[in-house]
């Protein structure tokens, strides 16, 4: 079996999916077009080599319906003959892309691929591809009768299950965003963004960190899921959860370039890491926020690793009550959790942010030296992906 190794791994800022914003007059294949050109000249690749393009995309209507990552490549002028796949699991569509394109590799059915994400949330809202239809049948509303609810009431749940205190959540996205900022003032973020180019000028940092924040600002906010017909059924909710503590509906691409260790040493680009394992599960689609928890628990089986040896984790801030239960639950380092911020700080283009973590990721392990990385990411439904990277 051949290995997989990732030769490099880029982004675009993150634009805030607000009019007037960094990216919201910006068709977002424009946006993956110039981050698929960024990491092809970078690596001075010839793109004809490039076997695959396989994007995560969760809205895959209107602006995204007709295979983004395909109408991206050939936008950046790329060989019409490289052919190209979208991926939706939810919000760890790329991270599954990841995940395919690695695996490939190591079947041997290719040698060089990208695995890539893009999410306009601003052009192609949430939630687009339902309006007005049910994607329920039948048997699985009498499965979970009384009913399922939103991922917010979902994170609700999840804070009342780890005694999670509103506190604790406004203090924990505050640190997103203090993290983030000084990164950002540090430099870290240098490598790994693209700069984009928009008819408003040129994007070359984040647009979603708020520096200001803190905890008592963020304590000032109402709570953004409050339904007191559900009281009756879950008396346990405190209804915590606010548009602070949670994730910022954003603009942005990202993409990582994989090759077989072969083909890398052929080309002479260096393999800056490797796939240790690789895990995607389910859990209860009611609380929906969890399965990174078993998900890590399954990749780490996998590697062999004790969490002790794993010097990054990067677990995506859907909601602030996600890491926080992870970190509880397996009892993490808090100072290796989203040590450079999170989604709630940076923004989640839902189907860009599995390759967003895993590109930041890879960078703070070179910074800081760290061996092995572990990101995972809750989807959607109660699924989750997680993936075990060692820096090489």
């Amino acid at each position: 079996m051949q290995q997989a190794v990732i030769v490099d791994a880029i982004r675009s800022p993150m634009g805030r999916a607000k009019p007037g914003s960094a990216f919201t007059e910006l068709h977002p294949t424009e946006l993956l077009a110039q981050v698929l050109a960024g990491l092809v000249e970078r690596n001075q690749l010839d793109p004809g080599l490039v076997e695959d393009v396989i994007t995560g995309c969760v809205s895959q209507v209107g602006e995204q319906s007709a295979t983004p990552g395909r109408v991206a490549w050939l936008a950046a002028g790329f060989p019409e003959h490289v052919p190209s796949t979208t991926i939706d699991r939810k919000c760890g569509s790329s991270q599954q892309a990841v995940h395919f394109a690695a695996q490939g590799i190591m079947a041997g059915a290719y040698d060089i691929v990208i695995a890539c994400g893009i999410e306009s949330m601003s052009r192609v809202p949430m939630g687009s591809g339902r309006i007005g239809q049910n994607p329920y049948g039948p048997s699985f509303e009498a499965r979970y009768a009384p009913g399922l609810v939103s991922q917010g009431v979902a994170a609700e749940l999840v804070a009342a299950q780890w005694e999670l205190s509103r506190g604790d959540l406004d203090q924990y996205a505050a640190q997103s965003h203090q993290r983030a900022h000084q990164a950002r003032e540090a430099g870290a973020f240098h490598r790994e963004i693209l700069p984009i180019r928009t008819a408003a000028g040129l994007v070359a940092h984040d647009e979603t960190i708020r520096p200001a924040t803190t905890a008592e600002r963020l304590a000032t906010l109402a709570p953004s899921f409050r339904d007191e017909s559900l009281g009756q059924r879950f008396p346990q909710i405190g209804w915590h959860v606010t548009a602070g503590n949670a994730s910022q509906i954003s603009d942005g691409a990202a993409a990582i370039l994989l090759m077989s260790e072969r083909a890398a040493s052929r080309l002479g680009l260096n393999a800056r890491a490797r796939f240790v394992a690789f895990d995607a599960c389910g859990d209860s689609p009611l609380t929906m926020l969890t399965a990174p928890i078993p998900s890590s628990r399954r990749a780490l089986a996998k590697s062999g690793l004790a969490l002790d040896a794993i010097a990054h984790y990067e677990i995506n801030e859907a909601f602030a009550c996600v890491p926080l239960a992870w970190q509880r639950a397996l009892g993490a380092d808090p100072a290796r959790l989203n040590p450079r911020g999170g989604a709630i700080a940076l923004g989640h283009p839902l189907g860009a942010s599995g390759a967003r973590l895993m590109t930041t990721m890879l960078h703070a392990l070179e910074d800081s030296g760290g061996r092995y990385g572990l990101q995972s990411m809750c989807e959607a439904g109660g699924m989750a992906n997680a993936t075990i990277i060692e820096r090489l």
